[in-house]
């Protein structure tokens, strides 16, 4: 499995996340977005409704959506998992590819998230950060 760190430097999440949502989405997979903040949850509702001018990314808070906003425990049977507050849970290893999307406030719980899964077998670890123009760099 993938565990993809996106360290957000240049954008919020309620920018970088949709991003990414649309690329999963556009793979054909289905992506549950998880935080345990509802204010969170209901900032990246409305960043997913007017992510373009000329559409929106489908989506919900409950039942069997294209991309699900939910607490954890919602996340079951989503082959990706995107985890928005900045906190690693290891529930995420049990889907195909996780994105762990962090900030400063929350970047020392990030680094021992990523060593304690240096060892992980089957585990794939990326790191990603923003240059200043928000675009994403792989820098594993």
């Amino acid at each position: 499995m993938r565990v993809d760190f996106y360290h957000l430097t240049a954008l919020p999440i309620a920018r970088a996340l949709p991003v990414i949502a649309d690329k999963v989405l556009a793979s054909g997979q289905k992506l549950a977005v998880v935080a345990d903040d509802e204010d969170l949850l209901g900032q990246l509702d409305e960043a997913l409704w007017t992510y373009r001018a000329d559409s929106f990314l489908p989506h919900g808070r409950e039942g069997d959506q294209p991309i699900l906003l939910c607490a954890p425990e919602g996340a079951k049977g989503y082959p990706f998992i995107a985890l928005a507050d900045g906190v690693w849970r290891d529930a995420a290893l049990g889907h195909e590819r996780a994105f762990h999307f962090f900030d400063e406030t929350s970047i020392q719980a990030a680094r021992e998230a990523w060593k304690s899964l240096k060892d992980r077998d089957g585990v794939e670890r990326h790191y990603w950060k923003q240059d200043e123009d928000g675009r994403w760099k792989d820098l594993t």
